[in-house]
């Protein structure tokens, strides 16, 4: 997501503007040409940090530090989020009852964890056919997880494959 950068000092084109001096204190609707000269005095930048007001918010400040202090808010922001990942489990149709029971277990793990199972059956060549068995592998599977969970989207066939996904309750 591009971030819109802030106007600084000569970029600034509106006549007048809401200042902000460097020490926090609102001064007051003033020309443009006043707040940069005030701003060079201070040996700051006049920064714009509300655009779509009008008229604009504009702040006397270091812009380095503003950069960097923007950057760092984004970033913490990001790690507070809590990001939960879609994790994908395929079959095979021909798949034996230990192999059904340690993808289950792996599940349960993802689902302990709440993330998101896509749980996918697989047709191969002409096995499509039998969309029966396919069902069958579907419950086999859903049944052998002790993880609490909750059926999202019921089996659904797409192409050549059956997918349903589960949640953790």
């Amino acid at each position: 997501m591009p971030q819109q950068r802030a106007r600084i000092n000569h970029q600034i084109r509106v006549p007048q503007v809401l200042l902000i001096d460097e020490n926090g204190i609102r001064v007051g609707v003033i020309p443009t040409s006043e707040a940069l000269r005030r701003a060079f005095s201070a040996e700051l930048d006049l920064v714009e940090v509300a655009a779509n007001l009008r008229p604009p918010v504009c702040k006397i400040m270091d812009f380095g530090k503003y950069q960097y202090e923007q950057a760092k808010s984004l970033s913490s922001q990001r790690k507070s989020q809590k990001s939960r990942e879609e994790k994908e489990m395929r079959l095979g149709l021909k798949i034996n009852n230990h192999d059904l029971q340690t993808k289950a277990k792996r599940v349960d793990l993802f689902i302990s964890k709440g993330h998101k199972v896509q749980v996918t059956v697989v047709f191969r060549g002409r096995e499509i056919a039998h969309k029966e068995l396919g069902h069958e592998v579907m419950e086999r599977f859903l049944r052998a997880l002790t993880s609490p969970y909750r059926t999202d989207k019921s089996p659904l066939l797409q192409g050549k494959r059956l997918i349903t996904i589960i949640t953790p309750q």
